[in-house]
């Protein structure tokens, strides 16, 4: 299937980035947002990536220009009725995602594929409310999504062999990087990664070493760009602490399950990086 035209659900961190690299790529890229003032932030997110970019001799000024009028902003469904593939990016809830997806499948045209950059969800029960299992994959970006080469391309039980390579090929022609994954939760990154994380946190519970210590070890020792204190706080031990309890659920292995630390500074309001304080403190602009 010639894929010509790609919308995007959500136009939040994933979502901006996502519609960036597409409209990028040469695609015309609809992005739909739940109102105009999540859609206007989003929308100003890409442009001033976009901006970073020319300012770096990265890109040029010209195509920055071409580059944001193939990109279009809606809070409707209807104008993605004639893309090709839509990508969903929305809040990692399940019943969100499935009223999401439930509401586009009535409107978009027949044969166009499905996917969702969900990262701990498995996808099966997303693509069972579709009228086109069959055309329902996973396509998991990582953030940010300009800058990360790698994208899980994820099958489920019913997903057709077009469709893996449909999108297979979608995502060489954004000049990402595709791996094969089967349909599980946490699929090959995060079923390795977030136990790392989590067992990270118990160590310090348990006084092996302080945070600096802990973060420099990995670092130094295993080559690490960033050690897993510095990682959780940029992630957002919010969205971990969401991500680790639904693994739990779907392996029920100890590994998976979020340490009390964990637990009470989610409590606590101390997120990472995004509320000023996690593990690390952080200036506030």
């Amino acid at each position: 299937m010639a894929i010509k035209k790609v919308g995007v659900l959500g136009c939040g961190l994933m979502g901006s980035g996502i519609a960036e690299v597409c409209a990028k790529a040469g695609y015309e890229t609809v992005v739909r947002e739940v109102n105009d003032q999540l859609l206007s932030k989003g929308m100003e997110r890409i442009k001033g990536s976009l901006g970073r970019a020319v300012e770096k001799g990265r890109l040029d000024a010209g195509e920055r220009d071409k580059v944001l009028a193939r990109l279009h902003g809606t809070t409707a469904f209807e104008p993605l009725a004639d893309c090709d593939l839509v990508m969903e990016a929305i809040v990692e809830n399940l019943e969100e995602k499935r009223a999401t997806f439930a509401a586009l499948d009535k409107v978009l045209k027949a044969g166009a594929m499905l996917a969702s950059n969900t990262s701990s969800l498995t996808l099966t029960q997303l693509a069972a409310g579709t009228s086109r299992p069959d055309r329902f994959v996973g396509l998991h970006f990582f953030n940010p999504v300009p800058v990360m080469k790698l994208v899980e391309v994820v099958r489920t039980l019913v997903t057709s062999d077009a469709t893996v390579a449909d999108a297979t090929a979608f995502v060489k022609s954004l000049g990402k990087e595709p791996i094969a994954c089967k349909d599980n939760s946490g699929f090959i990154v995060n079923r390795l990664l977030v136990p790392y994380l989590l067992d990270a946190i118990r160590a310090l519970e348990e006084g092996v070493g302080s945070v600096e210590d802990i973060d420099k070890g990995m670092q130094l020792g295993c080559g690490y760009p960033m050690g897993p204190f510095t990682l959780l706080d940029f992630v957002g031990l919010d969205t971990t602490y969401y991500i680790a309890n639904i693994m739990f659920e779907e392996y029920r292995e100890k590994r998976f399950a979020p340490p009390a630390l964990l637990k009470q500074m989610v409590q606590a309001g101390r997120l990472g990086k995004k509320s000023g304080r996690g593990f690390y403190e952080y200036a506030k602009k």
